[in-house]
């Protein structure tokens, strides 16, 4: 993974030493909460329900042991003993005090880590695919194009104070595994005809309040050239994107308004201004950049190990493990391996102090002192001797990281909701560990097999309801009552989508009902080994609302939607979060 150089170490520790003095005038009265403000953000640091939340920068999502366990360190020394791995590869602490931030920020540096550029509207963390390198349908790494683009991106003057924040995602496979589709600009690997790599440019994608799947501006711009090619996407964004209205401030919104034809035509015509200037990379800088993440001293290893194979056909549950949570690995005789962070009954993304030491631990023992953040909030041992996979798993058992949940109902993304969040209408976490709890029969899991399911406590789509299968969305809360949209045919990936709210809202107590009616549309209708997704594709939505809508419940609350009334045995008492 890339490393600090001097200059890198030293730019952060000064900044460490800015913010610490910032954070004194805050707290002597020097400088008002106003002022300070734009200050902290552009450290990360929000003002959230009950406190301080700081979002740590990791660059497309690769952490080494190391910092896994400064991760520990920060939860256990000054929050309340866990972190939040998010959809941007980060990770959050939800309840921290402003006099120990400078701290947690020098605590970073020293393990070559910081939270700058994860708030304001700015170039955001630069994400990618989490199989990164391993993947099997690779194309090319993609970490060292995304190393450049982070180096380039930060502290950039020209695009430090952009109309809106800014989101690059880069894939590296023949299949996205990076939600390219969802982002300001997705860059997707590929070789042209003469078999010279370069990237198929998207632009003008997200989700939030006006969700947009992102259209191709070009479907070849050669290696030498995409730094120069994305700037020159920046810059016309930074010319005419809007600002009087931060709703309307977004690159989609511009793309849409101009057309993509006319915004390329725009961009084509700067980028001929800067195509071979001196943001045009050079194959030496890409080795040296490349040289960061050279491959690990692997063995020469076959794919066949006999006591594997005995011991799935011994234990059902490491056999399930091994189905949903064990990937393929383009070296022989090694496995990708997911650790989840999705048991039903605990928060989705969310991982306990003891849980990233152990993590930190898995990672030395068995993948190179490396691991990585999924965009759907799990973990990655990227580089796993497939004849140590029993140990590994019998290991991260200890630690409640092996649910075999990958890609299944139970595999919920969600963002932290009302709980945390100003922003947020409704709760996401308590809903996800309902819907988890209700759906946890693996056996049911299996049989409805791939789908996702994603959870968002308001519009702003930190949970990326809108290419989720099924799109759970918080829009009101009145009289102590939370309310749901629904939505479906989400899909995020090569055929990403946005999903299509299916009527009128829900209460909290009502969605995990909601949720099985779609179920059992979809047992109903599908044909033999048809995905969710697929199922409605073919038959479309109506289906789905006919038998969600068509009958009510009975109910012990009358005070509920007059089209779905909920079964009591589904009423749960409101969650509190940790205390």
């Amino acid at each position: 993974m890339y490393r600090y150089d001097e200059y890198d170490q030293h730019i952060v520790n000064e900044r460490v030493e800015q913010f610490r003095d910032q954070v004194r005038r805050r707290l002597s009265g020097e400088l008002t909460e106003e002022e300070f403000m734009p200050l902290r953000l552009q450290n990360g640091l929000y003002m959230q329900i009950h406190g301080y939340m700081l979002r740590i920068a990791v660059p497309y999502g690769l952490v080494s042991s190391k910092q896994m366990r400064m991760f520990a360190h920060i939860a256990r020394t000054y929050d309340r003993g866990y972190g939040h791995f998010t959809t941007r590869q980060n990770i959050q602490f939800n309840w921290l005090k402003l006099q120990d931030t400078p701290n947690i920020l020098a605590d970073l540096a020293s393990v070559e880590m910081h939270a700058i550029q994860t708030s304001g509207n700015c170039v955001r963390n630069i994400t990618s695919d989490e199989y990164a390198g391993v993947a099997q349908d690779e194309v090319v790494d993609p970490r060292p194009y995304a190393e450049v683009l982070r180096q380039w991106s930060t502290f950039h003057p020209e695009f430090a104070y952009l109309p809106r924040k800014f989101k690059i995602a880069i894939s590296g496979g023949q299949q996205d595994r990076a939600a390219i589709y969802a982002h300001d600009i997705g860059l997707s690997a590929t070789r042209n005809a003469q078999g010279e790599i370069g990237f198929r440019v998207l632009v003008g994608g997200g989700l939030g309040r006006t969700p947009i799947i992102g259209s191709v501006i070009c479907e070849f711009v050669p290696w030498q050239h995409i730094l120069t090619y994305v700037e020159s996407i920046l810059r016309i964004y930074n010319q005419y994107g809007r600002r009087d209205n931060k709703y309307k401030a977004r690159i989609k919104i511009l793309v849409k308004a101009l057309g993509i034809e006319e915004f390329k035509r725009q961009v084509e015509a700067d980028w001929a201004d800067i195509k071979d200037g001196p943001g045009t990379l050079t194959a030496e800088e890409v080795r040296r950049v490349t040289s960061f993440f050279i491959d690990p001293d692997y063995e020469i290893l076959t794919d066949h190990d006999s006591k594997l194979s005995e011991f799935k056909a011994d234990s059902r549950s490491f056999s399930n493990w091994m189905l949903r949570n064990v990937k393929p690995h383009r070296v022989p005789g090694y496995a990708i391996v997911v650790l989840s962070l999705k048991k039903p009954g605990q928060p989705p993304g969310d991982a306990t102090a003891e849980q990233m030491e152990a993590i930190a631990d898995l990672a030395d023992r068995y993948s190179y002192g490396e691991a990585r953040i999924t965009h759907q909030q799990n973990l990655v041992l990227a580089d796993v001797r497939q004849k140590d996979l029993i140990r590994l798993w019998q290991e991260a058992s200890i630690h409640e990281l092996t649910s075999p949940n990958i890609g299944l109902l139970t595999d919920i993304i969600s963002c932290p909701g009302a709980e945390f969040c100003t922003l947020a209408n409704a709760r996401s976490i308590p809903l996800a560990k309902m819907i988890a709890e209700r759906f946890e029969n693996l056996d049911f899991q299996h049989d409805i097999g791939e789908i996702t399911l994603n959870i968002s406590g308001c519009v702003n789509a930190c949970g990326q309801h809108h290419i989720g299968n099924i799109g759970i969305t918080g829009v009101e809360k009145k009289d102590h009552d939370e309310w749901y949209q629904v939505s479906l045919g989400g899909a995020e990936g090569n055929e990403s989508s946005i999903g299509k709210i299916i009527g009128p809202s829900f209460t909290f107590n009502q969605v995990p009902e909601v949720i099985n009616r779609l179920l059992q549309v979809y047992l109903r209708e599908r044909m033999e080994a048809e995905r969710f997704i697929d199922t409605v594709r073919r038959i479309g939505h109506a289906p789905f609302k006919e038998y969600v809508y068509a009958t009510e419940f009975v109910a012990e609350d009358q005070d509920v939607d007059k089209h779905v009334i909920v079964p009591a045995q589904y009423s749960v008492p409101y969650y509190s979060p940790r205390f």
